[in-house]
C-alpha cells in the first residue's frame, strides 16, 4: 500500500502512523500526513486521562475503587461511564451501574476530585505528557476532551499503551478490562450496543460492530470529535492512531470499519 493511498476516503488533511510491537520494538508499519502539526484530539483526551490514573493507582496516590460522584459511584464508575451522569453537569441522571451513559462531565469531576493545588494541565503534563516523550502534547481546555498535540506524539501515546513502561501491565490490564460488563449504552455516532463493553477510560470493542472495524474483542481504543482517533490490540501488539482537521462526521461512520480493518490487516502482514 502506498503512503498516498493509506488515508483513501479521508477528507480535510489527515494523518496516521501504523505500529506493530516485537519484544518491546517499536516498528512503524507505515505513517502519513504531517505527523508534527499540533492537532486536537477531543475525546481521545480520556486515553490520556486514563493512563494518568493508573500512574496514580501505581502511586498509591488514588484507588479505583474510591466514592467519587453521585452517592455509590466510585472512581472506576466515573472512568467507565456507569456513574449514572449525564453527558454533562446538569444533564439528565439515572441510578449508578444501570446504564452505560457516556459522560464528559463524569471524567472531569474524576480529575477535578484528584489534582488538589495542582491544575489538570500539571497533572497530565506530571503523569503523562513529560515521562512518555509527548513533547507538543498539552491541555488547553478540560480534561475530557482539551488535550491538542501531534500525531507523533499521539504515536508515543500508544506505544506507552501497548508496552506499559510507566505503568505496571497488570494496571494496564485492568483499564482494558471491561467494567460492569452486562450495562448497555450508547457509543456517539454509532448507536446503541447491548452490551456496550467500556474500561477505566478506553472503549473495549466486544461484540460490536463499529469503527473498529474486525479488530479483535478485546481491542481498546477512542475516537473524538475532531476526527483523531486511537485504536489498540495489546495481545497482537499493533496499534493505530490518527488525526484529522475534518471533524467527525457520516464520512467517519462509514470509512471508520473498513479502513481501520485493512489497517490492521496491514499491520499483521508486515
Amino acid at each position: 500500500m502506498s503512503t498516498n493511498s493509506l488515508l483513501d476516503g479521508w477528507p480535510g488533511t489527515p494523518s496516521m502512523v501504523l505500529l506493530s510491537l516485537e519484544g518491546g520494538l517499536v516498528t512503524r508499519v507505515a505513517e502519513s500526513g504531517d505527523l508534527d502539526e499540533v492537532r486536537p484530539w477531543a475525546s481521545v483526551s480520556k486515553m490520556v486521562v486514563s493512563l494518568a490514573f493508573g500512574v496514580e493507582s501505581d502511586w498509591e496516590l488514588q484507588r479505583f475503587d474510591q466514592p467519587v460522584g453521585p452517592p455509590g459511584s466510585t472512581l472506576a464508575n466515573l472512568l467507565s461511564h456507569s456513574s449514572g451522569l449525564g453527558l454533562e453537569e446538569g444533564d439528565p441522571v439515572v441510578a449508578v451501574g444501570t446504564q452505560r451513559i457516556y459522560s464528559n462531565y463524569g471524567v472531569d469531576l474524576a480529575v477535578e476530585s484528584i489534582l488538589g493545588d495542582n491544575t489538570a494541565d500539571n497533572w497530565l503534563r506530571q503523569r503523562v505528557f513529560r515521562p512518555f516523550g509527548m513533547d507538543s502534547a498539552k491541555l488547553e481546555d478540560r480534561p475530557s476532551s482539551g488535550v491538542v498535540g501531534s500525531t507523533n506524539d499521539l504515536a508515543q501515546l500508544a506505544v506507552a499503551w501497548l508496552r506499559p513502561d510507566g505503568i505496571a501491565k497488570e494496571t494496564r490490564n485492568h483499564l482494558i478490562t471491561t467494567y460492569a460488563p452486562q450495562l448497555d449504552g450508547f457509543v456517539p455516532g454509532f448507536g446503541k450496543f447491548s452490551p456496550c463493553p467500556w474500561g477505566l477510560g478506553p472503549e473495549i470493542q466486544g461484540d460490536k460492530h463499529h469503527w473498529m472495524g474486525d479488530w479483535p474483542a478485546a481491542s481498546f481504543g477512542h475516537f473524538g470529535q475532531s476526527g483523531a482517533l486511537i485504536l489498540l490490540n495489546a495481545d497482537e501488539q499493533i496499534g493505530l492512531v490518527a488525526t484529522s482537521t475534518e471533524p467527525f462526521g457520516g464520512w467517519a461512520t462509514k470509512l471508520w470499519p473498513t479502513w481501520t480493518s485493512a489497517m490492521r490487516t496491514l499491520a499483521l502482514g508486515s
